[in-house]
């Protein structure tokens, strides 16, 4: 079979699916608002359970439910026959994805949900099936055409179940008001952590700013800026922002021994603010198209105003972004 045989192949399994996957919105009624509403009430756990790959597609869905801040975890049906049902509780609520909703291994979990009058939201295609008969929340998946060449093998079955996921999270989200700043909260590490890192997150602040008065020598500030070891001090006055002042300027001025020695004639008065509640891969990119390696920080309300520097939050430098692995906004722009 040549290459383009392949191609053409894959091109009629996605449109069939694509196809298929359009009656999900049968799905769309009281019943998912009354899933969402149970979810969102349950005072325990959202325990999902699924054998085979309808396991697997529980697995997803509740790996999601947790990074948002959804308290889940996946149950093995199996396992659960064999000591594990006590890790359900009264105040929690099963989730259970079975596309044929006869799976023998689901018996004893519903059965044990049924006794202990534990909610039980059901995701099957078939409505007679005994998944959907024992479940308070009846979610009935369309039947859908498989896009193999069989017509048996679990593709867009498979698919829709998960897309069914999917919605239901994203709903749930909405309910919780959920954010990027709740998110971050769950997602510290990777890139989805690096990418939802914000200025504040990585500033100097406080006392760890290097403040200087704009009535201070140069060799003062010079000795500021060295102690400090950021490269450069903030020239203040009556703690209004007055300006930069960097150590190559300070130590130029030093070298050529200016006569004046007063910093507004060598300190950059205009310099680049950026908001604490900025992305730091945002401030990178600032950074990168000024061609500079520090913003001054301010509040979101005060950075479009003059009031901005009187509003002085902290220092975020150059060094500080690339620590925590924020590169590609650098690289993107070169």
């Amino acid at each position: 079979m040549s290459n383009k045989n392949y191609i053409k192949l894959a091109k009629k399994s996605a449109a069939k699916q694509i196809s298929e996957l359009k009656k999900i919105n049968k799905v769309f009624n009281n019943t998912f608002v009354k899933a969402v509403e149970s979810i969102y009430q349950c005072k325990g756990k959202v325990i999902c359970a699924g054998i085979g790959k309808s396991g697997l597609i529980s697995r997803k869905v509740s790996a999601t439910l947790s990074s948002v801040g959804i308290s889940s975890f996946f149950l093995s049906p199996s396992e659960a026959n064999h000591g594990d049902l006590g890790q359900i509780d009264k105040k929690d609520l099963l989730l259970v994805f079975s596309y044929s909703g006869n799976t023998s291994e689901l018996n004893s979990i519903l059965k044990y949900a049924n006794r202990f009058n534990i909610k039980i939201i059901g995701v099957a295609s078939k409505p007679d099936s005994n998944l959907i008969k024992a479940s308070d929340v009846k979610i009935v998946i369309p039947s859908v055409k498989e896009a193999d060449p069989t017509g048996m093998v679990p593709t867009s079955s498979t698919s829709i179940t998960l897309l069914f996921g999917d919605c239901l999270a994203v709903a749930l989200m909405n309910k919780i008001k959920f954010s990027k700043e709740r998110f971050k909260v769950f997602h510290p590490g990777g890139n989805i952590g690096q990418a939802l890192l914000l200025v504040k997150d990585i500033m100097v602040s406080g006392s760890k700013i290097p403040k200087i008065k704009i009535t201070s020598s140069i060799k003062e500030a010079t000795s500021k800026i060295t102690k400090y070891n950021l490269g450069l001090a903030i020239v203040m006055k009556n703690n209004i922002v007055q300006g930069i002042l960097t150590d190559g300027d300070a130590r130029r001025s030093l070298r050529y021994n200016f006569k004046s020695q007063n910093l507004k004639k060598i300190m950059n008065s205009n310099p680049v603010f950026v908001s604490e509640n900025s992305s730091a891969s945002k401030a990178l990119a600032i950074m990168n198209k000024k061609k500079i390696t520090s913003l001054v920080v301010t509040s979101e309300k005060n950075l479009n105003s003059r009031n901005r520097y009187k509003d002085l939050k902290g220092i975020v430098h150059i060094h500080s972004i690339l620590q925590f692995g924020i590169k590609w906004v650098l690289e993107k722009e070169n």
